[in-house]
């Protein structure tokens, strides 16, 4: 399996005062740190190589997590340094760990797909980048993708268009080099990347049937917290 990505170095800022003095990734989730139910499932789906992007509060999740080995995995780390890189700028610095191509994860997203399902769907469409969709329909956020037969025909995070049905998953498979024209050690958002690489016709698309769950919102959080000690019991 390719290496994946962990996008975790935001300030987390709509969870605030939740998140003033820890980092989203390390909220209590049904009585753990969110970042550990997310590597025990990304260990469950396959993963063996992560690489964490931190920034706000990174040290604290290094010290929680460290070399990854108690989930299975092989876990390296990635700091912003002294300002926030944003998604993508965050990506172009971890590049040289994550080698020619990766899985990239919002750090605040649990998803219980097929990760193998999505590489083979990245490495049989010729394109350098694919993107993760689910049916949305707008009903846990607002549907921002337009997706037919394989294709990303049109994305924005901002603008949402009637003819909107899918939302970007959380997931996707980057090649490094689409990263190498934004400059090292500027601030860069992934969402500009992905919505460069429609307009160029060079990212593919996958749709999955499982819905994704977030804690980037308290409703969120409440939601996959219940979902999480359902299985438990």
């Amino acid at each position: 399996m390719l290496p994946l990505a962990v996008l975790a170095g935001g300030f987390a800022v709509r969870l605030r005062p939740l998140t003033k003095k820890i980092p989203k990734s390390l909220l209590d989730v049904a009585g753990e740190p969110f970042i550990f139910h997310q590597l025990r499932l990304l260990r469950k789906k396959g993963i063996e190589d992560v690489v964490l992007c931190i920034g706000y509060l990174g040290e604290m999740i290094e010290e929680r997590v460290g070399g990854g080995e108690p989930f299975g995995l092989r876990v390296r780390y990635s700091h912003d340094g002294p300002r926030p890189l944003g998604t993508a700028g965050a990506l172009r610095k971890a590049a040289p760990l994550l080698g020619r191509a990766f899985f990239v994860l919002y750090g605040d997203s649990y998803l219980d797909c097929d990760f193998k399902a999505i590489q083979a769907a990245y490495e049989q469409c010729g394109r350098p980048g694919l993107m993760t969709v689910y049916r949305n329909q707008g009903q846990y956020d607002n549907s921002n993708v337009i997706f037919e037969e394989g294709d990303i025909i049109f994305y924005d995070k901002k603008n949402q268009r009637p003819e909107m049905r899918h939302i970007d998953y959380g997931l996707g498979i980057l090649q490094s080099r689409v990263l190498e024209h934004l400059p090292a050690g500027e601030p860069a958002d992934l969402a500009d990347v992905y919505s460069k690489l429609v307009l160029e016709g060079r990212l593919a698309g996958f749709e999955s049937p499982e819905r994704f769950y977030e804690i980037g919102s308290r409703a969120g959080l409440a939601e996959l917290a219940a979902k999480l000690e359902r299985e438990c019991h």
